[in-house]
This record gives C-alpha cells, structure tokens and sequence, in this order.
C-alpha cells in the first residue's frame, strides 16, 4: 500500500457532510434498542417516553434558530424540506403562482422550481453578483409584479458568501411574498434568529452539523398561517404535514446536534475562522497566480473555495483522489454531473476556470496540523501538474 493511503485521511470536505459528534451518538444509542418506541404510539409508556423524547430534541432544533417547537416540522432533510416549501405552497394550482429565485441556489432549489415551471408555474431566477449573492435591490424590482414566493439561501453551499437575509426578508414582507431560505450550510454556523428576521420558511438538515443522515426541518412559522399542501399522505403527523413514522433515534441526534453546536458557535465560528484564513495564506504564498472565489467576509467561517489557474481541473482531481486529502470541486449532488459548477459560472468564472476550482470545508475535528498538510500536498500536486505541462484544455 502507497504511504499516502496508509496515512489518515484528511477530510475537509464538511459542506458535503459532517461526521456525527460522539456526543450525538451516545444520544442516539439507547434508542436504536434498549428504548425503542413509535412516537405516535401514545397508549403506552414506550410510545410515551418516544413522543417525549422526539419533543425534547423538537424543542432543541427550536432553540438553535430561535422559533417556537411547535414550528419545527420534521422531515428526511433539508431537500425535502425545501420541496415541502416550494411545491406545499403551490399545492394542487401551480399556474396560479409565480416564485422566485436565483441561478446560484442549490438543485434542491432549483429542481423543484423548474417541475413547477413545466407544471404551468411563472418562475424567475434573479442573476447573482461576483460573490453569489442576490442584491436586495434587483429583488425589490423583481417583486413588482406579484410573487406567491421568493426563496435565497442563506449561505452559499460552494463559496461559502452570506446572502443579505434581513433585507431579503424585508422586501418580500413589503410586497407580501413568503419568504424561504434554505438554510442547510448556515445553522449551526452563524447566528440565526427568527425573533428579528421575518423569514416565514426555513429548511436545515442534521447531517450539515454534526447530526445524523437522514433526519431536517422545515420551520414553518405560525404567524403567516401557510396553507402548505403535504408532499406525504398517510397518517397525518407532523401536523398533517409530513405523514410517517418519526425515526426516534434520528431526531434525538438531531436534537443533540443543535444543543452543542448551540453551545459551540461562537467559539467554534472564531477557530475555524483561523484555520480558514491559515489554510488561504498558505496556498497563496505556495501557488503563484491563485485566485479566492469565496468572498474575505461575510462568508461563512469554515469555507475557502480557490480557482487554480494553468492546471487541467480533471487532472487536479484525479490527482487529488489517490491522495489522503478529502475536498470536493463543487456541491455533493452535483459532483457526478460532468457540468461546471453552476454557481461559480454565474460568478463569471469560465467553464475552464470552475473545473479548476477547489472548495476546502473544514469542520470540527481539523486541526492546525491538517491545514498545514493540506497546503503540502495542494501545492506540491499544482507544481506537479504544471510541470507536466497538463494545463487546462480548451
């Protein structure tokens, strides 16, 4: 076995997923055996202790964002939770609705809105600036014509730059738009505050902050009554809106996950901040010509995303796979498409130019010595390839 295999992995590729805390684990455990219950089963105490304890952690996931329990709909994640959102409102009469969005949001967005497109719905998808974010402004105008729904992420997945969702949320309360946010790359990484900010749906996902697969939500404030149609008949949980056996130990975890990242965000927001700008000023120095897609601020602190100018972005990767350092060239769900990421295209970069691109997502567990690894082996790889005269094909 190469030496590089036999090392450790180096896993810098957490907006992709995150690995379950052991704290969140030890949560899980009891209820994968010892305390199994159906939570909707409440004519016994299994059942009983099951609803408490989906409601303990329903109370956690609250308190994170800040809403009330009784606003947090559980789902199997954040992209169900943005279907949830987006076809839930159109219901059974999309022509009747026009929405809006933007070319860099995520395809859990995106898809969604182009079937409801071919479904008769009036969509439009607001260009973004150099950083992927969506200017308050362009929406204002946007808005003019009667809009059903405007959903923004609050972070983008690949350069990591934080949309302006106070004053998205402002303009489409002006103009009595819902308002949706995927907030799936942002909680548990930036302060989020329901209180103050009037944003009406918000989806998130366990598994982006040291949770379990397979368990999200989707906040559906009270304040605007949302007529949601269910994606999910069978049942009626969920407040009628998402049937189906609640996976208990899924949603303790879940619950769990909220709790520390809580207790963490401060402090953690501050060392990954340090590493981040460590992890940058190292490449930089290490490989001349670099470029920063990610913006220097208001961006989210664990996330460096790099075009490498004067290399073959296939080669690059394919070098990078038989390495021990985990990144990724763009989202998870879309690394298997041979596309250029979208979202780097609507930046301005070149088809060329996004291939060539690295997205670097540190977590919990990097450490100092990770990152100066990783600047090894990165820079060590460009030389290589440049070397090689393998640079980008037109």
């Amino acid at each position: 076995m190469a030496r590089e295999h036999a090392e450790a992995l180096i896993y810098l590729d957490h907006h992709a997923t995150t690995p379950v805390d052991p704290r969140v684990v030890e949560a899980m455990r009891p209820w994968w055996t010892t305390q199994a219950g159906n939570a909707a089963s409440i004519s016994h105490r299994a059942g009983l202790r099951a609803r408490d304890a989906v409601e303990a952690a329903r109370a956690k996931v609250a308190a994170l964002v800040h809403c009330e329990s009784e606003e947090v709909i559980l789902t199997s994640g954040a992209t169900e939770a943005n279907n949830l959102a987006l076809k839930g409102l159109c219901g059974n009469s999309p022509t009747s609705h026009r929405l809006i969005s933007n070319v860099a949001e995520h395809r859990a967005v995106l898809d969604p809105l182009r079937r409801l497109k071919r479904m008769g719905a009036a969509v439009e998808l607001l260009p973004v600036d150099a950083e992927a974010r969506v200017d308050p402004e362009l929406l204002r105008a946007a808005l003019r014509t009667p809009t059903s729904l405007t959903s923004v992420m609050w972070a983008n997945n690949e350069v990591g730059s934080l949309n302006d969702i106070p004053q998205l949320a402002q303009k489409c309360r002006a103009a009595d738009a819902v308002f949706h946010v995927d907030a799936a790359q942002a909680v548990g990484k930036v302060p989020i505050d329901l209180r103050s900010v009037p944003i009406d749906l918000l989806s998130l996902s366990a598994h982006k902050l040291y949770g379990p697969q397979g368990i999200g939500a989707l906040i559906v404030r009270r304040e605007r009554r949302l007529p949601l149609t269910p994606l999910l008949d069978g049942g009626g949980h969920e407040r009628g809106l998402r049937s189906g056996t609640l996976p208990v130990a899924l949603v303790v975890g879940f619950g769990a996950a909220c709790a520390v990242a809580s207790e963490q965000l401060s402090e953690e927001c501050r060392r990954l901040s340090r590493l981040r700008d460590r992890l940058w000023d190292g490449l930089a120095q290490a490989i001349p010509e670099l470029r920063r897609n990610s913006p220097a601020n208001e961006c989210l602190p664990h996330n460096l995303n790099v075009h490498i100018p004067h290399v073959d972005g296939d080669v690059l990767l394919m070098q990078l796979q038989a390495s021990r350092l985990c990144v990724s060239s763009g989202s998870a769900c879309t690394s298997a498409n041979p596309e250029p990421s979208h979202v780097l295209r609507a930046m301005g970069l070149s088809d060329l130019q996004a291939r060539a691109s690295l997205r670097f997502g540190l977590g919990r567990t990097t450490t100092e010595q990770e990152i100066e690894a990783t600047i090894l082996i990165v820079a060590d790889l460009v030389r290589q390839i440049r070397s090689s005269g393998a640079g980008p094909r037109p």
